[in-house]
């Protein structure tokens, strides 16, 4: 697997979004924040994804604190809620690596569990799919 440059990923980030923000340290650490929108009746959400050389990949939504559902107590297939760090696919199945865009893979996701999020405060039903885990995720 070649990974794509983060000369690249911060390219394809800035030409996806324009107004996000990006910066990169070199080619060992990248931060995202950037807007995203589910659908044209959603809200518009602030997200934060932060790649660093040799870690697993965080994706956050960032300022507003995310509502729960109706009688629960947790958000639905994240890695934390306080933080409400995103669960957006299984390690071990190779869904995502170095060698795929963010702007491909997972900003869409997250935009696509953003939209599963809403329909879960709605209906108290998560039709997101996913893995149940209470463990912070493997290192790349």
């Amino acid at each position: 697997m070649n990974r794509i440059s983060l000369l690249h990923q911060e390219g394809a980030l800035k030409s996806y979004f324009p107004t996000s923000r990006v910066i990169r340290n070199g080619e060992n650490e990248l931060k995202w924040v950037g807007e995203l929108t589910p659908t044209p009746l959603s809200r518009t959400y602030r997200v934060r994804l932060h790649y660093k050389r040799g870690e697993f990949i965080r994706v956050f939504v960032i300022g507003e604190k995310l509502k729960l559902a109706e009688g629960k107590d947790k958000l639905p297939h994240v890695y934390s809620t306080p933080l409400q760090q995103l669960c957006l696919y299984y390690p071990p199945n190779n869904e995502w690596h170095p060698g795929k865009f963010y702007v491909h893979t997972l900003i869409p996701w997250a935009s696509e569990w953003l939209f599963h999020y809403e329909t879960w405060v709605a209906t108290g039903e998560w039709h997101g799919g996913g893995i149940e885990h209470d463990q912070e995720p493997m290192v790349d």
